[in-house]
Formats: structure tokens, sequence, C-alpha cells
């Protein structure tokens, strides 16, 4: 009796399967047109994509990249308005940014950015900078504080401390320091010598070695003896 059970699961299990794959043969059938629409569909995309990456994507990426070495270059040297717009025989890194893109990479926000706060065009400097998407927690920092000094530039402290608080937390090491020193002047400027001692008295704590750690016993004493 129990094998007898036994057989008849197996066969009412064989007729699921046999009645499932005729389902799927009746379905293959009727739609196969449109299956091997979705096929070819997906690889002409498929091959579409590898193609604009390794004939169109890679050598514009290798251009932009050859173009960005005279303009980084300037930018070395100081001469920022040269870096940013070029002089005719180099591309500045707003004509790269026009030709193509961030394909040079995304430190070119970066870059123009701080050519444009050097330049203290600081309007054009904080859109620049707020596009700079880099992961690198040194660069990032760099880039909110460059952010700040150009709202200092505009006189708007309050947003300025907020860059510059921003970038020291997210730095975390001795380039705090000096964004810690930025915020403190800031908050003077607004007259809040109580927010500007705690910022002074953070690089005493945790940042002595730096190079504003040297100085800042001056920022201190200047408020305390007020």
């Amino acid at each position: 009796m129990a094998k007898e059970n036994l057989k008849q699961k197996e066969a009412l299990q064989q007729e699921r399967i046999n009645e499932t794959v005729s389902k799927t043969e009746q379905f293959f059938n009727e739609n196969k047109n449109l299956i091997y629409g979705i096929i070819i569909a997906v690889l002409v995309i498929g091959f579409g994509i590898l193609a604009y990456n390794q004939w169109i994507l890679k050598p514009k990426q290798a251009e932009a990249m050859e173009q960005m070495y005279p303009a980084e270059a300037a930018f070395a040297a100081g001469e920022y308005d040269l870096a940013l717009n070029g002089d005719g025989n180099i591309l500045g890194f707003r004509d790269i940014l026009d030709e193509y893109g961030t394909k040079g990479g995304k430190d070119i926000y970066l870059y123009s950015g701080v050519c444009e706060l050097q330049l203290g065009n600081y309007e054009e400097a904080i859109k620049d900078l707020k596009k700079y998407k880099g992961k690198d927690h040194i660069l990032a920092a760099r880039a909110l504080a460059c952010i700040g000094d150009a709202y200092t530039g505009l006189e708007d402290y309050d947003t300025a401390i907020n860059y510059f608080e921003k970038a020291a937390d997210l730095s975390d090491n001795v380039y705090s320091a000096a964004y810690l020193l930025k915020a403190g002047v800031a908050y003077e400027e607004l007259g809040n010598d109580d927010k500007a001692l705690v910022c002074y008295k953070k690089i005493k704590d945790n940042y002595l070695q730096s190079i504003e750690g040297y100085d800042i016993d001056k920022y201190i004493s200047r408020i305390e003896s007020k």
C-alpha cells in the first residue's frame, strides 16, 4: 500500500512537471518573436556600451588627462589665471570642462574652484567647489574650507563658519587646526568671542603640534584679556 501511494505521488509530480514544461513551451512558441527581440536588443545595447567605452570614452579620457597636465603645472606654479583660462597655447580648466566635462577627473572642479577663489571670483568658486565630489577626506575637507574662504570673501561669516567647522570635522588631522582657526576668526568678526575661544582651545588641546598650534596662545589671550 505504501509503495502504491509513493508511485501515485511520483506520477502526480511527474505530471505536474510535464504540465509546467508544456506551458513554458507554449508561452515560448506564442512569444518567441518578442523574446528574440528582447535578447537582440539587450545584446545591441551591451555591445553599444562596450563600443562607446572602448572607442569613445577611453580615448576622450586619455585626451582630457593629457590636456590637464599643463593646467596643473600652471596651478602648482601659482599662475591661477593661466591655469583656469589657458592662453591659446594650453587649455585652462574652464576650457577642459567645456570640452571634456569631468573626463579628466573630478578633481578638475577643485582645481577650477581654487583658481576662481584666488582670483577673487567668489560666487564662481562656490559653484565649482560644490560640484567637487571627491572621496579623499583631505581633499574633500580642503574643498569645504575653500568654500568657507569664498563666503568669507563675500562677508557671509555665518555660512563660512559652517563650512570651516565641517572641514575640521571631516579632516580630523593637523589640517583641522587651520580650519578651526579660520572658524575662530570668523566668529570674532561676528563678535562671538565665546565660540571663537572654543575653536582656539580645540586647537590647543588637540593640535598643539600644528603650525597654528604654535601661536594659538596669543589668540586665546587676546579674547581672555578683554
